[in-house]
């Protein structure tokens, strides 16, 4: 089984906000493979399904971003999922202009305290990621107050357009090929 792990912040007031890339890019993929949701345990929204075949449990950690470890830490442990090879993690970035992607297969936490509290309760960071670009904050502006605003019009389209790629890198990522989901969506657009 396949685990992703979309990132984000429940409840209504953070809906479609730039630190929901991961929720959003989720809710892509439960439409697009028609994922029934199986409600809410261990600290998570879940849904089980097939995608291309692969069975896959899409999770919306329900801790608030910076505390997403613990909600994915226990699926791992509890569905001995392997997080080197049958876990996903999707997130933003302000790193990369809005909707850029960017596909690893292990790295550092680069400053998101979400994926910092990944790394810490699984103890490793050798798990495939895609960052989803929400660009860099103006300058003056508080980060946090950033990440919860709503986009502008033309960013929200650029970033919607970046989540469905990010879905199409997922559906490859699953298919055991994320070397191509790199080399086709690591690209500059």
């Amino acid at each position: 089984m396949f685990l992703i792990a979309g990132l984000g912040n429940p409840g209504r007031k953070y809906d479609r906000t730039k630190h929901n890339m991961g929720f959003d890019t989720i809710t892509e993929l439960v439409d697009r493979w028609n994922i029934p949701q199986g409600g809410t345990d261990m600290k998570a929204m879940y849904g089980k399904g097939l995608i291309g075949g692969q069975k896959v449990m899409l999770i919306k950690p329900l801790t608030y971003m910076n505390l997403s470890g613990e909600s994915i830490a226990a699926y791992v442990n509890y569905y001995k999922v392997d997080p080197e090879s049958e876990l996903l993690v999707i997130y933003d970035d302000i790193s990369l202009d809005p909707g850029q992607l960017r596909i690893r297969k292990k790295g550092s936490a680069g400053g998101h305290n979400g994926m910092k509290n990944i790394i810490q309760h699984l103890g490793t960071d050798k798990f495939a990621r895609i960052r989803v670009g929400i660009g860099d904050k103006p300058a003056g502006w508080d980060l946090a107050d950033y990440v919860l605003a709503p986009f502008s019009k033309a960013d929200r389209e650029l970033v919607d357009a970046g989540i469905g790629r990010a879905a199409d890198a997922a559906e490859m990522i699953v298919a055991g090929e994320i070397d191509r989901a790199m080399n086709t969506f690591n690209q500059k657009i």
